[in-house]
């Protein structure tokens, strides 16, 4: 008996699973936060190398779209499943009907958003598929709204994975990769977009089709288990609680490497990011669609595209404190590791210093950059280099009274690359000494810089990150120049090729 008319997805996969094990809510949350990692990690390493204008699978998630790295927006079709699309009237601190929602939002408001957001009941109408990002919604009494979903069609494998919440609050976690299974899940999908949508129907299910039902290859399962592995925490409080006591348990001093009051400290940060995150991809996801759209005047083209560079910059920042709060809690360090690949650090760059470029102008600030005529291949993970290097950046630049110049020079190191950051405060008066930023801890993880209200990682959780790819950071104090950082990569060196250290 289900629960509504149409089967929630956690119905259907319970349905085919003949025994579940029980676990608390936490842990529910953990295995879907993993689970993510891992596929995300599978479908990069899974997806042939080609143009972005080839799409080579199909991404189907709720309520919020879920992977971000530029190789996987660009190969992937991404329809996002929604009970609560973005109405301009969620800004409002106060309850309106949707009687006078007509009357409040503007005539054009409501025409620009793009047809496939529009919906019914509030003066939206959907219309039709958009090729790369789509957002449809789900009725309110429908008790998939509640659920967390990702469904993955590629030409190798099909995946569900869905975190549910009981009624009580407890939450449960199952996944699948049976074809049957997916297909299912599927149907349960598509039956609801012949409610809302049904002229939509037949146009997403032969996107659906174009990846056959096939029985996944067994080496695409040890894959995912294997990543899941290097997903998962390290086993500190099993070491506790398997250990002996040798004396008496009172008046026991605590580790300070134990840290027991640093984890939910740790963990709200990443609950933190992740709320702050989700309605953020959506405000972007909705700002790219009406962008595609031909009738728009200049003006507020413009002013989108500042919305959507807001939005990602916001949402890297979100990625980094997640990733940087993952490190502390699991062994991601150790998967981390697994990633690195050699990587043309000059594409990187190319992509990177018009970003540096803009946030300093932002704020005021002078950018030199010195580079090589060849930038040798480094050693990291593509997915992470870029967006460390931007973060550190916006700190940076932070950090700096306006009318500075930051000079960035980059400099082969013996086996290593040296890309170093060093600001010049005032270039004509040689006099003046540097004054540092006044930076209040926060947790584990944070600094807060009152002169700016700047929330930031502090420089342990950032030198710990670059570790994670491979790289190390060094953090120098001058009285002249303030601050001064230098980054080192590990270059490529080939079977027959040797480094010369000078």
């Amino acid at each position: 008996m289900y629960e509504w008319i149409l089967p929630s997805l956690r119905e259907v996969l319970a349905q085919s699973q003949s025994s579940m094990a029980d676990c608390s809510s936490a842990k529910a949350e953990q295995q879907w936060r993993i689970s993510l990692a891992a596929t995300e990690h599978l479908l990069h390493n899974s997806l042939a190398t080609t143009s972005p204008d080839i799409t080579q699978g199909l991404v189907l998630t709720a309520p919020a779209p879920l992977f971000s790295q530029p190789k996987l927006t660009q190969s992937l079709q991404t329809v996002t499943f929604t009970a609560k699309p973005f109405n301009p009237l969620a800004l409002m601190p106060f309850h309106i009907s949707p009687a006078m929602a007509g009357s409040v939002v503007a005539p054009e408001v409501m025409s620009s958003l793009p047809n496939a957001t529009r919906v019914r009941g509030c003066g939206y109408e959907p219309d039709e598929i958009n090729p790369d990002e789509s957002i449809l919604p789900l009725l309110p009494a429908d008790p998939l709204g509640s659920e967390r979903f990702c469904l993955v069609f590629t030409e190798k494998f099909r995946l569900v994975l869905v975190l549910s919440e009981h009624k009580s609050g407890k939450k449960e976690f199952l996944f699948s990769f049976e074809p049957e299974v997916v297909q299912q899940a599927w149907r349960s999908l598509g039956a609801r977009v012949i409610l809302t949508n049904p002229e939509l129907f037949a146009e997403l299910d032969v996107l659906v089709e174009k990846y056959a039902p096939v029985a996944p290859n067994y080496q695409t399962i040890i894959q995912f288990s294997q990543l899941l592995l290097q997903e998962l925490e390290e086993p500190e409080a099993d070491k506790v609680t398997h250990t002996p006591p040798i004396s008496p348990p009172q008046h026991i001093p605590v580790s300070p490497s134990a840290k027991p009051s640093s984890r939910p400290d740790v963990e709200l940060l990443q609950a933190f990011a992740h709320e702050v995150r989700t309605p953020l991809t959506t405000i972007r996801t909705l700002t790219r669609l009406l962008l595609k759209r031909k009738d728009l005047p200049n003006t507020v083209i413009n002013r989108l595209g500042v919305i959507d560079h807001e939005c990602t910059e916001q949402i890297d920042r979100m990625e980094l404190l997640f990733k940087a709060a993952e490190l502390e809690t699991c062994a991601a360090a150790k998967s981390a590791n697994t990633q690195l690949t050699p990587m043309s650090l000059d594409q990187v760059l190319q992509q990177s210093i018009p970003r540096w470029q803009q946030a300093a102008t932002r704020r005021n600030l002078t950018l030199d950059v010195a580079l090589p005529q060849q930038l040798p291949t480094v050693v990291s993970n593509p997915a992470m280099l870029d967006r460390v290097l931007t973060g550190l950046m916006e700190n940076f630049t932070r950090s700096l009274p306006p009318g500075s110049s930051i000079q960035v020079q980059v400099s082969p190191a013996g086996d290593q690359l040296k890309l170093q950051l060093s600001p010049q405060l005032d270039c004509h008066d040689s006099s003046r000494t540097a004054t540092l930023p006044i930076r209040k801890s926060l947790g584990q993880l944070l600094m807060f810089q009152p002169e700016t209200g700047t929330i930031s990682l502090n420089i342990a959780a950032t030198k710990h990150l670059f570790q994670a790819i491979g790289g190390k950071l060094i953090v120098r104090q001058s009285p002249q120049y303030g601050e001064v950082l230098t980054i080192f990569l590990p270059l490529e060196v080939s079977k027959n090729e040797k480094v010369k250290i000078k």
